[in-house]
C-alpha cells in the first residue's frame, strides 16, 4: 500500500484500525464464541490479518469501515466455525478428564438465560445494556449515540444493570 496521501502506511493504518475497533470487535466476537475468549481472540487476530492481507480492497478512514470490519470479523467466525465441525475432535487419553469438566454447555445455557433476562427489559434498559456490556461503547457513547443526556444515559444504566439482576434471579441464575 505503501504510503498515501495523507501520509499513512500500511502498519500505521493498521494500528489506528485497531486501535478504533478492538474493543468492539473484542465484545462481538466474544458473544458469537458465547464467552470463549481464546476463540475471541484468536478470531480478533484472524480478522485483522484478513484485512490487513486485502487491504487494498478498503477504501476510507479507519472510522468508516466498523460495518466492514464487522462483516469480515463475521465471514471470519463462520469460516472457521465450518472447518472446525469439518475436523473430528482429538482427543488425547490424557484429554478424557478435561473433556469430562467442558463447562460448554454451561456456557449455552448461561447465554439463553441472559438472552430470556434481557427481552424481559424494558426496549430503552435492554438498548442500553446492549451497547454497553455487548457492543463495548462507554456510556457517552451510547448518550450521544440514542441523543440522551448523559445523566439520562447514566440512570437507565443502573436501572437495567439492576432490572437485568432481578430477571436474572426470577429466572433462578445463582452466581
Amino acid at each position: 500500500m505503501g504510503a498515501d496521501d495523507d501520509g499513512w502506511t500500511e502498519s500505521t493504518f493498521m494500528a489506528e484500525l485497531f486501535r478504533t475497533h478492538a474493543t468492539a470487535l473484542r465484545h462481538y466476537l466474544l458473544r458469537l464464541t458465547i464467552g470463549d475468549r481464546e476463540r475471541a481472540e484468536d478470531l480478533l487476530q484472524e480478522t485483522m490479518l484478513r484485512i490487513w492481507r486485502n487491504l487494498e480492497k478498503f477504501d476510507g478512514t479507519a472510522e468508516s469501515l466498523r460495518p466492514l470490519v464487522f462483516t469480515v470479523a463475521r465471514r471470519t467466525a463462520i469460516d472457521v466455525n465450518r472447518a472446525r465441525k469439518a475436523r473430528p475432535t482429538e482427543i488425547g487419553s490424557s484429554g478424557l478428564e478435561e473433556a469430562a469438566d467442558d463447562t460448554g454447555f454451561e456456557y449455552v445455557l448461561d447465554a439463553q438465560l441472559v438472552r430470556r433476562a434481557l427481552r424481559a427489559l424494558s426496549p430503552q434498559h435492554r438498548s442500553v445494556i446492549v451497547e454497553v456490556y455487548f457492543n463495548g461503547r462507554t456510556v457517552l457513547e451510547v448518550a450521544q449515540l440514542q441523543h440522551l443526556p448523559l445523566g439520562t444515559a447514566k440512570s437507565r444504566l443502573y436501572h437495567a444493570t439492576r432490572n437485568l439482576r432481578q430477571a436474572l434471579a426470577d429466572f433462578g441464575y445463582e452466581r
